[in-house]
């Protein structure tokens, strides 16, 4: 799970950027009016983002009452109700795109990864994100890849050592990267290598890295340099792997596929928000029809 106030900052500048200096066209309403609300799909997916759409609400106007009906995790259907709200007409509709933004995204990811996950079923091998995020929105993601059954790679560039192609071509090769970076981080990182043919392979086993990324391999040499490393270290295949791919590729054994369109370029997941009893509070404004 998250904790909804590290992203308080986040919140707010995405309110901002679509409120602004006030909401145009919620001036038709009186300041009294009040409605029920509904939130629903309007695909089958996985959910994420509750809390957030929870914080985007009352970020808006804490008199909004909202009732989350699933929880993040769960599968919802078409028309399936997920959050009910109860509150001040217009702050409702002022928070409705925000709230839908960060909900569809984030579920989007989830159903996502879950489609991946269940490609892999009975198999050891575990899907795996990237740090191919949207900037500001990294903790996020990743949260929604472990909502949808996934698992996080590195943070960022200062939890784990990878060393890729453009490392290995700057100092030399492989093994000398190795040697170099070892010599500056703890004992505690772990060393991860790019690999690219079997003889990289056979360099990284030799050097006592702790994962080998086989990148970009056919599913035949993926195959051989599974059975060369012999869990000597783990095994993580990357490099474009389609969603219909996925299973033949964990069946070579390799212990993670990492994927960067889970976070890279997912589709939303549908939602949208209807309006339902409108009340009004003051005696003219019922008068009025509204």
């Amino acid at each position: 799970m998250y904790a909804t106030f590290q992203f308080q900052e986040l919140i707010d500048q995405a309110l901002m950027e679509d409120i602004g200096t006030g909401d145009l066209s919620t001036r038709i309403f009186p300041e009294d009016l009040t409605s029920l609300a509904k939130l629903y799909a309007k695909q089958d997916g996985i959910v994420a983002g509750l809390a957030l759409v929870e914080q985007v609400f009352q970020r808006v106007d804490q008199r909004i009452q909202v009732h989350k009906l699933v929880r993040d995790g769960d599968e919802v259907k078409v028309g399936e109700v997920v959050i009910e709200l109860d509150g001040p007409l217009s702050t409702i509709l002022q928070g409705e795109r925000t709230a839908l933004n960060f909900l569809q995204h984030l579920s989007g990811i989830a159903t996502a990864t879950k489609r991946a996950v269940d490609q892999v079923t009975g198999l050891s091998t575990c899907i795996v994100d990237t740090r191919k995020t949207l900037p500001g929105w990294r903790a996020l993601q990743k949260y929604a890849v472990r909502v949808g059954g996934g698992h996080n790679h590195r943070f960022g560039l200062y939890d784990a050592v990878m060393l890729k192609d453009n490392h290995l071509t700057a100092v030399g090769g492989l093994t000398e990267a190795v040697q170099r970076v070892r010599a500056v981080i703890g004992h505690m990182v772990k060393i991860e290598v790019e690999c690219e043919t079997i003889e990289q392979v056979e360099d990284a086993v030799a050097c006592g890295v702790d994962v080998i990324m086989l990148d970009n391999m056919g599913i035949d040499e993926m195959r051989e340099a599974v059975l060369y490393i012999d869990h000597r270290a783990i095994v993580e295949a990357s490099g474009g792997i389609q969603e219909d791919q996925l299973r033949q590729v964990a069946q070579t054994g390799v212990d993670l596929i990492s994927i960067g369109a889970l976070t890279h370029s997912v589709k939303a997941l549908d939602f949208s928000l209807d309006l339902g009893e409108i009340k009004a509070t003051t005696r003219a404004n019922w008068e009025r029809g509204l």
